[in-house]
């Protein structure tokens, strides 16, 4: 009988989001790739320290230590097989229970998503996410030199989310940049009571709501939706969560505020946002990735 990852969260990460291999990529963009792989080897029983998204994936792992396996996280990288088992050995030197992976060699790996049946994947490369959330899964761009995660939170999961773009699709956000901000307010206004249409990373906010409703009482997750709305535009976005019976724990309505300094406060393992300028403020504080998606991103 075939094993299957059916009702579990699973998260695709690449290994550089996963650890911090800069020093190493490094290497790599001014030489190549055998370089690399002979500086992994070289450094095959030295643990990588942790990267960007660790404190997510140690986060969400935990949910497994006392009840029935939930979550699971599988490194999909364009790394070479030979430094590989350097990302093995570091997850297991962190005690991360990850078993699976697939590393491509430079290869596109984004097409074992959907094998996985993943419900997010985070990368560095730009490329990879746009290809994974054509191919309808949430992912995100991690940004390798953002803040790391504060430690203030051991057994809470805290994911903050922008809003249009992202949790929802950007429909208002296209009559805001054809028509302006009095235009955006009055069309979310006269559509308060219609919800919205699904963002990317509503189906990552819905995996994370079975996860918190069937999880342990050890570990929570606290979700936090960070937009730049305003009242009254605030009240279709609340609507059409409550459309969908998908609860947040915080909702900040900002209304053109830089929401680095509120991300900051809330603490974030990851913030998720469809704007490079949010992104590139919100790092400097807290765990980032873009999400390459919506009318901002076109190219």
């Amino acid at each position: 009988m075939s094993i299957s990852l059916e009702g579990r969260l699973v998260v695709a990460i690449s290994s550089r989001a996963l650890f911090d291999f800069e020093e190493e990529n490094l290497v790599f963009e001014q030489t190549n790739d055998k370089a690399y792989m002979q500086l992994q080897l070289e450094r095959l029983d030295t643990p990588a320290k942790p990267g960007v998204a660790f404190s997510l994936v140690k986060k969400l792992l935990a949910f497994n230590k006392h009840a029935k396996q939930s979550t699971e996280v599988v490194i999909l990288s364009r790394n070479d097989p030979v430094s590989g088992m350097r990302v093995f050995r570091s997850a297991q030197h962190y005690g991360l229970a990850i078993e699976r992976g697939s590393f491509t060699r430079g290869q596109p790996p984004w097409r074992y998503l959907k094998p996985l049946s993943a419900n997010l994947f985070l990368s560095t490369h730009t490329s990879d996410v746009r290809a994974a959330l054509q191919a309808q899964v949430p992912a995100a761009q991690v940004y390798p030199h953002s803040a790391h995660a504060s430690d203030a939170h051991p057994t809470e999961v805290r994911i903050a989310f922008d809003g249009d773009a992202v949790l929802f699709s950007d429909e208002a956000e296209r009559v805001f940049q054809a028509h302006g901000l009095n235009a955006f307010q009055q069309h979310e206004k006269d559509l308060a009571s219609e919800p919205m249409s699904a963002g990317p990373f509503k189906p990552l906010l819905q995996a994370l709501h079975r996860l918190q409703t069937s999880g342990t009482s050890e570990m929570r997750i606290r979700t936090a939706l960070v937009t730049a709305r305003s009242a009254p535009a605030h009240e279709r976005a609340i609507r059409t969560l409550m459309n969908w019976n998908i609860e947040v724990d915080e909702a900040m309505f900002l209304g053109g505020l830089d929401k680095s300094g509120f991300l900051r406060e809330f603490e974030p393992d990851f913030f998720f946002d469809d704007q490079t300028g949010h992104i590139e403020s919100a790092s400097k504080h807290v765990p980032s990735g873009h999400v390459v998606s919506g009318l901002i991103n076109e190219s």
